[in-house]
């Protein structure tokens, strides 16, 4: 599929949410940008936000909610399989990750992970999979229940992710509820001790809590 046959590049589904008479300017921190600005001849670049749902909205979207998301399963599965670190040398503080859609650049802010597992697929006779950012099982990875992290301060659940995406995913609340109950903690636990063990299927996991090494700054 060539980027002129998708019709989820950036130009194409900023058009679909709104169709402004006259480009606005927009400034977050010190970093001042424009939808669909044209820093040089035939680049365009646009820039977008993923809330710890999973939810992908233009950036300067004020309402952000999910009927302001976008949620054509094509243009996620296009965007996020394209996504990677944001090594421009633009935007890179504000927005470190970027998608490219042949001329388009598309950058990304998120609110924790660019990654957010949003469902559990399972199929009999198949195996269960974490499918991120609504792509279904085309934006999926393996399921691996032993490498499931609980963040001990802010009680947030990871889950590893692609690489491109930096290693780790979100897992969204609705989902990490579901799955709590299966969490055991050590006895005698520190407040700082993150879940040792998780049952799942009738197997009880000893997590390996690598993930930490994601967030030594913030444990």
């Amino acid at each position: 599929m060539t980027a002129a046959t998708v019709l989820c590049c950036g130009r194409r589904s900023l058009r679909w949410l709104r169709k402004p008479l006259v480009p606005a300017v927009f400034t977050r921190d010190e970093t001042t940008y424009t939808q669909g600005q044209s820093p040089e001849p035939r680049i365009r670049e646009y820039f977008y936000y993923i809330d710890h749902q999973g939810q992908l909205f233009l950036d300067d979207t004020k309402m952000k909610n999910f009927v302001t998301c976008f949620k054509d399963k094509q243009f996620l599965v296009f965007f996020f399989s394209r996504l990677r670190a944001n090594r421009t040398g633009r935007y890179q503080q504000d927005f470190p990750f970027l998608s490219l859609c042949g001329r388009e650049r598309n950058f990304l802010r998120c609110d924790d992970q660019p990654i957010v597992f949003t469902h559990l697929l399972s199929e009999l006779g198949s195996e269960e999979r974490l499918s991120y950012c609504g792509g279904g099982v085309k934006l999926s990875v393996a399921f691996q229940p032993e490498a499931l992290f609980m963040h001990p301060l802010t009680g947030r659940v990871y889950h590893p992710g692609p690489e491109s995406g930096g290693g780790v995913g979100l897992v969204r609340s609705a989902l990490a509820i579901d799955l709590s109950p299966n969490f055991e903690y050590p006895s005698g636990r520190d407040h700082n001790d993150p879940p040792s063990h998780f049952t799942w299927a009738g197997h009880r996991y000893t997590l390996t809590n690598e993930l930490a090494r994601h967030f030594e700054q913030t444990t």
